[in-house]
């Protein structure tokens, strides 16, 4: 990071940044493993699992003719949104609610529903969303066959074929653990790669006689090395003192000062 005195401005060098993320990397690496074991944890034993149970139907006017031309596939395609407002419709979500006894109103359970169609065809496929995979299972059921009976009503059709009955959900449909162990994982990693760059820009210290020449354009004379412990690298002078023994021979004691 350098700052420009005659504009202003400050020029961040993104070579020294990717050093300076280099040299975090471990611990960049350990937050991330540990943001992915949490998710983990999260998605597996705190987060309720949800279920999703799917049926089709098929949509199709009876003639004479029995013979499905393409312009009777293109128009079905044209009505899938009117069969979407139709299956999602207050008059079938309320109908179910009051034949099933749900304890939801009709914009919680209009939550739940998701109505969607191939391309080019005239099979929609309803798939409802729960907690419990029987519930879930049980109002698909439901909504296929009062959403039948409206849409014969409402659009003149003559018949409402089911192509699959709901089934039974033996797996869940989110949260995915994989997911959310990457999600956790490389939010992890970002958010301490933020905290180091941040560190990084927002420090403005002298660490070397290549800041002093870099920042404040001098240049550096001589460098002064500090010790940490001074007082353990003073040298002990020892003074030597004569005296003799018993015996008359002269015996140099040394001692400390």
């Amino acid at each position: 990071m350098e700052e420009n005195r005659e504009t202003g401005t400050v020029e961040i060098d993104l070579l020294e940044m990717i050093a300076v993320l280099l040299g975090r990397f471990w611990l960049i690496l350990g937050v991330g493993i540990l943001a992915a074991l949490a998710a983990f944890l999260i998605s597996r034993y705190l987060i309720t699992p949800t279920y999703e149970s799917t049926t089709k139907i098929y949509i199709l006017n009876k003639n004479e003719n029995t013979a499905v031309t393409y312009s009777d596939v293109q128009l079905g395609s044209q009505l899938t949104k009117d069969y979407r407002e139709l299956i999602g419709s207050r008059y079938v979500l309320e109908e179910v609610i009051r034949n099933l006894e749900l304890t939801l109103d009709y914009k919680e359970l209009q939550k739940k529903v998701s109505v969607s169609t191939q391309e080019d065809t005239r099979v929609i496929s309803i798939t409802v969303k729960d907690h419990d995979p029987t519930v879930a299972m049980t109002i698909a059921d439901s909504i296929r066959e009062a959403a039948g009976r409206h849409i014969e009503e409402v659009m003149d059709i003559d018949a409402v074929n089911m192509v699959e009955a709901a089934n039974f959900p033996t797996e869940k449909a989110s949260p995915s653990c994989v997911r959310w162990t990457l999600f956790g994982g490389i939010l992890g990693c970002l958010a301490v790669g933020g905290v180091v760059l941040a560190g990084f820009l927002l420090d403005d210290t002298i660490k070397s006689s290549e800041d002093i020449e870099k920042y404040l354009e001098l240049s550096t004379l001589a460098l002064i090395p500090l010790r940490e412990n001074p007082g353990k690298g003073k040298s002990r002078r020892k003074k030597k003192k004569n005296t003799s023994d018993k015996k008359g021979r002269k015996v140099q004691i040394h001692g400390k000062r």
